[in-house]
């Protein structure tokens, strides 16, 4: 496989790259990403390979707003909502009861997935423009740190990936915040670029949204 090096001016042939079940490697106001079609088997496929990451470990979907997510997932909480409207975009990954739509092999036949918007232009750009969620795991090898530049991003997956944004500037560094909702109450299962004191004080606003039973 050729690896394809992208300027941020070719986000519509990264969209023709998703749309044929390929994947690109991008940053995000997170860490460096690969995105490819969440709902294709194939392509959640191509990334667990592209990565040597174990079908165990389930990955997350980027999206664009809460009306996709409606799309992937059921018995969305109250919270669920408020914490979109004070978050999102942004580096928080919410983890929902997800629908038969969304593909076993992506959660790990797990019954929940977790969604985030990205604050990133470029990879919410893709979200928007493919109209697809799209995996939103991390651009590194199973088990090693996480690729920091555009050259480890290379160096990792030359031959591996269709596609390399080259973004000489660096990310955010912190991953995403993760909490699941599918609960009675919150669970932070991550800590990250949001902190569980914030995440907490949106909730507590009102107490409804507190209950998430």
């Amino acid at each position: 496989m050729k690896t394809e090096i992208l300027s941020p001016a070719d986000v519509k042939e990264a969209v023709d790259i998703i749309f044929n079940d390929g994947t690109v490697a991008l940053p995000t106001e997170t860490v460096w990403g690969i995105c490819a079609n969440g709902l294709s088997e194939a392509a959640i496929a191509a990334v667990y390979e592209a990565k040597g990451r174990p079908e165990t470990k389930p990955m997350s979907l980027f999206v664009s707003d809460m009306d996709m997510a409606e799309k992937l997932c059921a018995d969305i909480p109250a919270g669920a909502y408020a914490l979109a409207e004070a978050f999102w975009p942004g580096p928080l990954t919410m983890v929902l009861k997800k629908k038969e739509i969304v593909p076993d092999v992506l959660t790990a036949w797990g019954k929940t997935v977790g969604l985030r918007c990205p604050e990133s232009s470029l990879a919410l750009a893709l979200v928007r423009m493919t109209g697809l969620p799209l995996t939103g795991t991390s651009a590194n090898l199973s088990g090693e740190p996480n690729a920091e530049s555009f050259d480890e991003v290379i160096s990792c997956f030359d031959g591996k990936l269709n596609a390399v944004f080259r973004d000489d500037a660096p990310c955010g560094g912190l991953p995403s915040t993760v909490v699941d909702m599918t609960g009675d109450e919150p669970k932070i299962l991550r800590q990250g670029g949001i902190t569980e004191r914030d995440i907490l004080a949106v909730l507590k606003e009102n107490t409804e949204l507190w209950s998430l039973g």
